[in-house]
């Protein structure tokens, strides 16, 4: 059954303000996958699952507040659907430094309707957002 576009920007409006708390919906996605962040390049949905248990388990280990925001979530052309957020948490050290980081993520669908890529696009460099770690929070 090919997934509508309006089925796919539905189920990633629901999962991913959540996608640190709990799991996300696998079945909008391609076995094949391919997924890549300024630090991150992998493929297959087996890896997939895995990013996203990564960034809960780290999420509730690192930090004592984690979001992500998500601003919208869009058709930009045919096969593409663009999501726009911002990622804000507390470390979990004793000067309680703050992350932030603004991004957008850009998923293509194959013809069956599902994603076969997922490209998230950073508003600064991966050294800059670390360095966030080890100034003093408010």
């Amino acid at each position: 059954m090919k997934l509508q576009k309006p089925q796919i920007i539905e189920v990633l409006k629901q999962d991913l303000p959540t996608l640190f708390e709990e799991d996300i919906s696998y079945d909008i996605y391609s076995q094949d996958i391919l997924f890549r962040d300024p630090v991150n390049k992998f493929k297959g949905k087996f890896n997939y699952r895995i990013i996203f248990w990564t960034l809960r388990f780290h999420g509730k280990l690192f930090f004592t507040d984690i979001a992500f925001d998500l601003h919208d979530v869009s058709q930009s052309d045919e096969n593409t659907i663009l999501a726009t957020w911002t990622v804000r948490g507390t470390l979990r050290v004793p000067w309680k430094a703050r992350l932030f980081f603004n991004g957008y993520s850009t998923y293509k669908l194959n013809d069956e309707g599902l994603i076969y890529e997922h490209i998230d696009t950073w508003d600064r460099e991966p050294g800059e957002i670390l360095k966030q770690f080890f100034r003093k929070g408010e």
